[in-house]
């Protein structure tokens, strides 16, 4: 996994190669388009983050916020993590089934859904996850699992 260690999104921004740059600011753009209300933009893991404050819920296990997406260009792909997609059998399958309708294939590990371009991106399927996986959603599976 390629990462960063950029402090900001703008600086992960500016040191990509202008067409990885490009498709990371479209899907970047999605996410922020469609961002439940809680969660905020940030830098960690050496990738963008969408994450709940430690302010809204400090009681995580490695006393980090909790890390609800990430978004990445990896060496050969990008990758979306959609942490929340695992934490619901249902919605794992349901995602699974829609992204493969709209795209025609899903290259997707437990939460990492990689792409090479564009036009295999599920922009419907992945929207709908992003607007399912609302803080309060995501803290009740936090605490199923910890």
């Amino acid at each position: 996994m390629v990462s960063s260690s950029a402090t900001t999104v703008q600086q992960y921004l500016k040191e990509l190669e202008p067409e990885k740059r490009k498709v990371i600011k479209t899907v970047r753009q999605l996410i922020r388009n469609n961002l439940p209300k809680g969660i905020k933009e940030t830098m960690d893991w050496g990738m963008i983050n969408y994450e709940i404050p430690l302010k809204d819920y400090p009681i995580t296990y490695n006393k980090k916020p909790l890390s609800v997406m990430s978004l990445a260009a990896q060496k050969q792909h990008f990758a979306l993590y959609l942490h929340g997609v695992y934490c619901d059998d249902e919605l794992f399958a349901s995602f699974s089934i829609d992204a493969i309708k709209e795209v025609g294939k899903l290259d997707m590990g437990k939460s990492c859904l990689r792409f090479r371009r564009l036009a295999d991106f599920p922009v419907e399927t992945v929207t709908k996850v992003i607007t399912t996986i609302t803080p309060k959603v995501y803290i009740a599976c936090y605490e199923r699992f910890k």
